[in-house]
């Protein structure tokens, strides 16, 4: 009984469960289509280690893609993960994704043609501008009670709109892209491409990196991150106990930004060559949070999540090449979201459990 116990309490068992379960569904209605499920996952298979079991040849382009695709998901996860820990629901990822995009085609196109600093001073703005898109969100939920909800979904769609207002400006604008960045704009990777075989994987993927390890650090050996934690726990109390609740809540958000805004510097001077004047969203913001509710907000749970995500993206052109409709990733990814009310039906059936063995002990 207290293995059993364990493992329902365990969010990291729940959510290897909830993964497990999307791809059985989505195994199912594979075959409910007349395809072979097997070749989802030969494609699967081949997206993640660049091995084609069909052909028995290797081609590591495709490791270098998936890694490549988990970068953005992994950032917006900790976006969505770190807000989730101070208790609020960050559905802004997708906003400050775009404006930190835009501020980083801007620098890219009109700032100094430096090597290293030219693009080291885009992601910062990109950063910056995060920061700011998220700490404004902060500010009004602490200071104001303004739904963080609200507040967020419409900035969404401002920075949407404000971002294709600017980008129009730039040179060479068109209605679908600007003119090509400098060279010393991108973040490309000489070496990343040689190993790779040209793949887009980039340095992107150092910042992304050292993001994670921040979220820990802060949110784990820090007073900051202790203060954001036991807010997210009990507002009132951590107020009563001295902690500086507004000042947590305005934090939080501004470091989420700074996630998700550092997602769109590098999908700016990483994924393309120019800067892209958009006319809807990428939906990595949106990605994030289902990427955080199965990593558990945690630094690692929020990287293996993401990199799940990743993973499937890479592997829908080599599903459609064996066949298999693409959709079904998106309806794996929707239906491991969707199981993860499992974990709230885990704890009642747990509440369940220790409310029958209390009967039998006391001989009710």
């Amino acid at each position: 009984m207290k293995k059993k116990d364990a493992w329902i309490q365990s969010d990291g068992a729940v959510s290897v469960l909830v993964v497990l379960l999307g791809f059985l569904v989505g195994t199912i209605l594979v075959a409910l289509v007349g395809k072979n499920p097997l070749n989802m996952y030969k494609a699967i298979l081949q997206a993640l280690s660049g091995y084609n079991i069909d052909n028995g040849k290797m081609n590591v382009r495709y490791i270098g893609e998936t890694l490549n695709y988990s970068v953005p998901f992994i950032l917006c996860g900790l976006s969505m993960g770190f807000a989730n820990r101070v208790g609020l629901f960050n559905i802004g990822g997708e906003g400050q994704y775009i404006m930190g995009m835009t501020v980083a085609q801007i620098i890219a196109l009109l700032g100094p043609q430096i090597p290293v600093l030219h693009w080291l001073l885009a992601l910062l703005g990109a950063m910056l501008i995060g920061a700011i898109w998220g700490g404004v969100v902060g500010i009004l939920k602490a200071k104001y009670e303004v739904s963080e909800v609200v507040s967020t979904i419409m900035l969404n769609y401002v920075a949407l709109y404000l971002s294709r207002i600017i980008c129009l400006q730039l040179p060479g604008a068109t209605t679908y892209r600007t003119a090509t960045y400098p060279e010393t704009a991108l973040i490309t990777n000489a070496f990343f491409q040689k190993i790779t075989k040209n793949s887009l994987l980039n340095n992107g993927i150092f910042f992304m990196i050292l993001a994670v390890m921040a979220f820990w650090f802060i949110m784990e050996k820090t007073s900051l991150g202790y203060g954001m934690r036991a807010t997210g726990f009990n507002k009132e109390a951590a107020r009563a106990s001295g902690i500086p609740v507004v000042r947590s809540i305005s934090i939080s958000m501004a470091i989420s930004g700074i996630f998700a805004g550092l997602a769109g510097g590098i999908i700016a001077l990483g994924s393309f060559k120019y800067g892209r004047v958009i006319a809807g969203m990428d939906n990595y913001g949106f990605d994030g949070i289902a990427v955080a509710l199965v990593g558990n907000s945690t630094a690692l749970g929020t990287t293996l999540a993401g990199m799940l995500f990743g993973l499937l993206k890479n592997a829908q052109a080599l599903m459609q090449a064996k066949q298999i409709p693409k959709e079904i990733t998106f309806i794996i990814q929707g239906l491991i979201v969707i199981f993860i009310a499992l974990r709230s039906a885990l704890r009642i059936y747990k509440e369940y459990l220790d409310k029958r063995r209390l009967q039998r002990e006391v001989g009710l």
